[in-house]
């Protein structure tokens, strides 16, 4: 019984460190979701500041912009990128994005990249070192 439950242990704990396995934690922003059509994000998230076919560019704050792109043929949401400056106090953290931490630099920047094959795409986490860092979460459609 003991070499069961043992085994049980190593077999999850494999699937634990598969990260490309398991379902992602951060699936939208502000509702917004990979796979949406353009009409779709511009009536979630309002009037975009740079409006384009294949990009656009939202401006919610002196601290918080995102960047939207869609495919040009189908007009969907391919890729969806946030950026957080001067110490956003909305900024969005590592457990919102991997549902836990993530290794700190010595510098105090992070960085996380996970594959979410089944789910259709990836998701980035950035924070630069310094006082005041800047954050980037990005999710983008698997090529």
């Amino acid at each position: 019984m003991g070499i069961c439950l043992l085994l049980a242990g190593i077999s999850v704990a494999q699937t634990l460190k598969r990260g490309s396995d398991e379902a992602p934690v951060f699936l939208d922003y502000r509702g917004v979701q990979i796979g949406w059509l353009a009409d779709d994000v511009r009536k979630k998230l309002g009037n975009p500041a740079d409006k384009g076919d294949e990009q656009d560019v939202y401006k919610f704050s002196e601290t918080e912009s995102c960047q939207v792109q869609y495919d040009k043929a189908t007009r969907k949401v391919t890729a969806i990128s946030v950026d957080f400056s001067n110490g956003a106090s909305t900024a969005i953290t590592p457990q919102q994005v991997f549902g836990g931490e993530i290794e700190k630099k010595p510098d105090g920047s992070m960085y996380k990249m996970v594959r979410y094959p089944k789910a259709g795409y990836w998701v980035s986490y950035y924070r630069g070192g310094g006082d005041s860092p800047m954050i980037t979460v990005t999710m983008q459609k698997l090529q």
